[in-house]
């Protein structure tokens, strides 16, 4: 344990913190199994665990059981693999993790996956919302400002005619055209009736104090989904769980 980085405390009781662990975990508060006494006597297989493993079909499953048995089996296909990514700091981490979540059992992690995955998603749309509406805003406000300035212009040159409507385009071009395109603008959105500048501006300032405080929770749901995700991708490799055996469990469940 401590070639893998874990922080050993030896007194009345034994107990272990990973690293970066929030706490101290002693082993007899695991069950009898996780004694000093009983893990020696596992590693020299004197004692094999087997009876929650074996348990009646009627039992919850057990992530921490189901990882403990496969580690057992250490010629295993499924570890091997894992083995060969990762190491036992990322395996005590993970299972750690899932003991200090209550997240031992599979159904349970991924429905958890699910609503980290969902929750973040949404807050990352209403923040894309927000921030796409800022920008017609910014927009529309661009377009107002320059109708605004050349609008007299544009009526001047529409009364004219002839000549003297030629040589009046070629010393105001710039504005007509900049008015024109401006009009274009509001047509394109179907505006009937310019809005006020001032109710712009603070919608805009409405958007951006509401993404502003989203920020946090934003940060925080996407620092949990990508613990959930990395946990159960983990749980996935200790436990051998390919996506050829997922599909084939998901036709199962179907039927």
């Amino acid at each position: 344990m401590k070639a893998a980085g874990v922080e050993v405390k030896r007194g009345k009781h034994l107990a272990f913190k990973i690293p970066n662990g929030k706490r101290f975990v002693r082993c007899d508060s695991l069950s009898v199994d996780y004694s000093e006494a009983a893990i020696m006597e596992r590693i020299s297989g004197k004692r094999i665990v087997t009876s929650r493993a074996t348990a009646a079909v009627k039992s919850k499953p057990n992530l921490l059981i189901d990882i403990q048995a496969k580690m057992q089996q250490a010629n295993s296909p499924g570890f091997e693999r894992w083995a060969k990514i990762f190491n036992l700091k990322e395996m005590a981490k993970t299972l750690i993790y899932l003991q200090e979540n209550n997240l031992t059992d599979l159904g349970e992690l991924e429905k958890a996956c699910d609503a980290a995955v969902q929750k973040f998603n949404d807050l990352a749309d209403q923040s894309k919302a927000a921030s796409a509406r800022m920008k017609d805003i910014s927009e529309l406000q661009k377009h107002i400002g320059t109708y605004g300035k050349t609008r007299e212009i544009y009526a001047q040159y529409r009364k004219l005619a002839g000549r003297k409507r030629e040589k009046f385009y070629e010393q105001h071009s710039g504005e007509i055209t900049a008015c024109q395109a401006a009009k274009w603008y509001f047509d394109s959105l179907g505006l009937k009736k310019l809005p006020f500048m001032q109710s712009l501006k603070q919608e805009y300032a409405m958007l951006k104090a509401e993404n502003r405080k989203r920020y946090p929770e934003y940060k925080q749901a996407k620092a949990k989904m990508i613990e959930l995700l990395t946990a159960k991708n983990n749980v996935d490799r200790i436990l051998g769980v390919t996506e050829k055996e997922k599909n084939r469990d998901r036709q199962q469940e179907a039927r």
